[in-house]
Formats: structure tokens, sequence, C-alpha cells
């Protein structure tokens, strides 16, 4: 005799968790420092101005702190809001928002370098221990290294759900052995999604063709390549590592030999364990490569000939000092660069309750709405011993909370019993990782468009009906397109080793 065994149930995926600081209502612990040093002030306004000044103290302090207090449905305050638009007019009463490269730009030697926090990056090849040779871009200014990974990945359609779960369960156990990456800072996902020329389908029909076919045989092809590449897509999918340059503690300063060596030692190792998440092939990209995909970005309509010319295999050489534009101009909420529009948003919020895998198969797929579509997931993980800390302060936040009013709310009471099962988890061995996310529209040849800002919004309306269907929340980088930009493409450029306000000291506010 044999049972039946019910079929399993889809497994889902959640508890993601916001980092928080103790303190009394909604503010953290500098804001419930600030309130109990106001509350110190009006006594003391009180006991030696009068009651007329006390008041005007507690008024002031009172705005101060509503500002910290109220939030958007974006979680910032009016102090990040406020703070955003003095950085805002800032930038553009000093020109900061407008750039321009080339023969008659600013740049040295006429060339077209980088915009913004990739103009002093340079890049250099190396190979790995496998004779694979790889590209490795150095960020100065936050000492920092970044290898970029190429994949093809299998996808999910025709695939058994045991086989979603054990690729899942094996990205997830990835990211964790990140954690534990000597000088390993960021790691980041790129999915890029973009219309297909289709000169790789023309050389590749050309080169079989058969001149003795019959002719509707040859007829038949003919119209495949001529029909098929209009409306399609291509998809690429970068993974990028960012590796701290500086030196170890106690030990020499590190130049860019010393860093490409110790990270050619260690990409087999990754790039195989990456290879079982369903990534595919996975192989470290070239220079070259990495130049063609940022030139692109940044230029569009160059996507064409680049296609064109590795077709009839002539591939132009590029240098990291030309891959950047000749004229790029930033606004509020939106990036124009070189001939082209784009607009970047941030994920404010991951998807509340639980969620299957395929949560973003829609938002990081082609839209026939959207030219060109970059998907970029953010990770920083954490090592054993700081992920220890910080799961504990966040489960004693959520307990202060949950314990400093006499009739907690239900949410506050579902925060407290997450924290507590994620101090669990991390307890028995489980890794953890910060993540964001960065989603960049664009609009290609916009300047032949005659209102290119009405194909940006349709392109806008296009993703906020992907968030929603991802059960994400996405806000505009308001003021700061053309770093969001920046950050959103392979270059492993991590945002927080940017900020003039550190990350920790606005999480406290």
């Amino acid at each position: 005799m044999t049972a039946a065994h019910p079929p399993a149930s889809p497994r889902t995926y959640g508890n993601w968790r916001r980092p928080a600081s103790a303190g009394l209502g909604g503010l953290g612990a500098l804001g419930t420092g600030l309130l109990l040093a106001g509350l110190i002030g009006v006594i003391a306004t009180l006991t030696l101005a009068g009651l007329l000044w006390a008041l005007s103290v507690a008024a002031v302090l009172g705005l101060l702190l509503a500002s910290l207090v109220v939030r958007d449905r974006h979680h910032r305050s009016g102090v990040q809001r406020l703070s955003a638009r003095i950085g805002w007019a800032r930038a553009r009463r000093g020109g900061a928002h407008l750039y321009r490269s080339g023969p008659l730009g600013r740049t040295p030697e006429g060339t077209c370098r980088l915009p913004g926090l990739a103009a002093a990056s340079r890049m250099s090849e190396w190979q790995d221990s496998h004779g694979r040779p790889f590209a490795l871009v150095i960020v100065p200014a936050a000492r920092h290294a970044t290898v970029v990974l190429v994949t093809e990945p299998d996808g999910a359609s025709l695939v058994d759900e045991e086989q979603v779960d054990t690729w899942v369960a094996h990205w997830g156990a990835w990211l964790a052995a990140l954690g534990s990456e000597p000088s390993l800072v960021a790691a980041a996902v790129t999915v890029e999604t973009a219309p297909d020329s289709g000169a790789r389908l023309r050389a590749e029909v050309g080169t079989h063709l058969d001149p003795r076919a019959p002719e509707v045989a040859l007829a038949m092809l003919r119209e495949v390549v001529d029909t098929y590449p209009a409306g399609s897509a291509t998809v690429t999918a970068y993974v990028s590592l960012t590796f701290s340059a500086a030196a170890r503690g106690g030990g020499r300063r590190r130049d860019d030999e010393d860093v490409a060596r110790d990270i050619a030692t260690r990409l087999p190792g990754l790039t195989a364990g990456l290879s079982a998440t369903g990534a595919g092939v996975v192989r470290p990209a070239t220079a070259q490569e990495l130049c063609r995909a940022v030139r692109v970005a940044y230029d569009p309509s160059a996507a064409p000939l680049f296609d064109e010319a590795a077709a009839v295999g002539a591939p132009p050489e590029l240098r990291w000092d030309d891959v950047g534009p000749a004229a790029a101009e930033a606004g509020w909420g939106w990036y124009r660069h070189d001939g082209a529009l784009s607009v970047t948003w941030s994920m404010t919020a991951a998807p509340r309750g639980e969620v299957f895998s395929s949560v973003l198969a829609d938002l990081v797929a082609p839209h026939p709405d959207v030219d060109r579509k970059r998907v970029t997931l953010l990770y920083r993980p954490l090592d054993a011993g700081r992920s220890a800390r910080v799961v504990e302060q966040d489960k004693r936040t959520a307990d202060f909370r949950a314990s400093s009013t006499s009739r907690p709310t239900a949410r506050v009471l579902l925060e407290q019993r997450a924290a507590a099962l994620t101090a669990e988890e991390e307890a028995r061995g489980a890794g953890l990782v910060d993540f964001a996310m960065l989603v960049t529209a664009t609009v290609a040849d916009a300047d032949r468009l005659e209102d290119p800002h009405a194909a940006l919004d349709v392109a806008r309306a296009a993703v906020d009906s992907l968030a929603a269907t991802a059960r994400t929340q996405l806000r505009p980088v308001y003021g700061s397109q053309d770093s969001a930009f920046a950050a959103a493409l392979p270059l492993g450029i991590v945002p927080s080793a940017h900020l003039t306000v550190p990350r920790e000291f606005r999480e406290a506010l």
C-alpha cells in the first residue's frame, strides 16, 4: 500500500525589519535626548526668565520635535525633507547639477569621465587564479575596489518549485557567507532590460545560411531575422562585489596590485558558489565589457552601434576615461544624460507580510512602456559578531517600545515578536544582511521626442504599477538623481560611504 502525501504548499519569505533606535514615542535615542534637554531648558527658562519666555522655548521645542516625529508614508521626517531641499538648492546655486565633458568640457585632457560619485574612479584589468581576466574598479574616495560578475540566469519558467526553493536557499547561504569574506564591504545585483537590436540574431543566422538551401527556407529565415527582434528585449544580470582597499590593521598601505592579487585568489570560489543559485554560467566581467555596459547606460543610442560592431567581429576599444556622458543635467526628480532621460527610485519599505520567491518577477521583467529598466539590489552583509549585536539591540528596542505604554498597538507587538524571531534565527547561525533597492527607468532618444517628460511620465506610471505588484514602496530619489543613477550601475558604489551625515546618526534621530 502507498500513502498519498498532500502537495507541499509554496514556501514563503518575510520578516524584514527596518533598523530602529530606542527612544520615546517615535523618537530615536538622539531625539529622546533632545527632548529631555529641551524640557530641562524650558524649566530653566521658566525659573530665570518667566512664563512667557518659557512658553516660547517650549513652542520652538515642540516644532523641532514634531519635525522629527511626524513622518510621511516613506518614513521620512520633516528634517530629512528640509535637508534634501537645502542640499538641492546649494547644488543648483553652485552648478553641481550640470556636467560637461569632452573637448569643450571641463574634464582634464578633454575626456568624457564619469560624473559625480564615480568621477575619480579608475579601472584596471587582472587575471584570477583560473586565468580569467576581470575588471577591477577602484573608488579612491571610499577606498573601495569592485569586481563585477556577469551571470546568465536560468529563469524560473518550467522549473519545479523544489528547484526554485533550492536556488533561493543557496542564494541565502551565499549572501550569509559573504559576511565571513575578509574585507568585503557590500554586494549588489543588477538586472537590466533593454530593447534587442537584432544584430546578434542577424549575425548568427547569416553565418549558418547555406546558399544552396531551398528558396522558401531562406525566405523564412530572412523574415524571422527582420521581424523577430521587433518588440523583443534583452535581459542582462550583473553581480558586483565591493572590497575594502584600505590597509589592514598593522599592515602597509596596499596598492592596486595587492588588492587585485587578494581578490583574484577568491574569485573562483565566489563564482562557483554563485552558480548554485540559479545564476547559470558565472564569469568575471572584462574591462571592455564593463566599459560598454557603463557607456550604454549613459548613452543608450550607442547600444545598436556596439551590437553591430560585435556582430561583425570588430568591437571598439573603449577607455575608462571616455565612458561617461558628454553632457548631463540633474533635476529635482529626473536626470538627463546624452540625449536620454532617466528617473531613479529607492525602496522605502520592503514587502510587508509573507511573499513568494517570485515577488520581484514582474519588476525585473521587460515592460513595453519602459525603454530601458535597471533594478539593483544593494546588500551589506554583516559579520557574525556585528550581527549578534544588531539583533540584540533591535530586540531590546522592540521590547522597550512595547513596554513603554500600557496599551501597545498590534503593530508594536508584531514588531516585538519579529525581533525576537530574528534574534533566535541569528543565534542558530543565520546570517544578517542589510539591503536596499534602486530602480532606474530610462527614456532613450529623449532629445528626438517633442515632449520627453510625457514619455517619462508613462515610464513612471509603469514603474509605480510594478512596485505595487512587488508589494514594495518606491520613492524617487529627489535631489540626488545623478548619484542614484550611478549607484544603480554595476560599479560597486556604496551610497552609505558617501553620505555627509552618517547613517547611524540618521537612524538615532
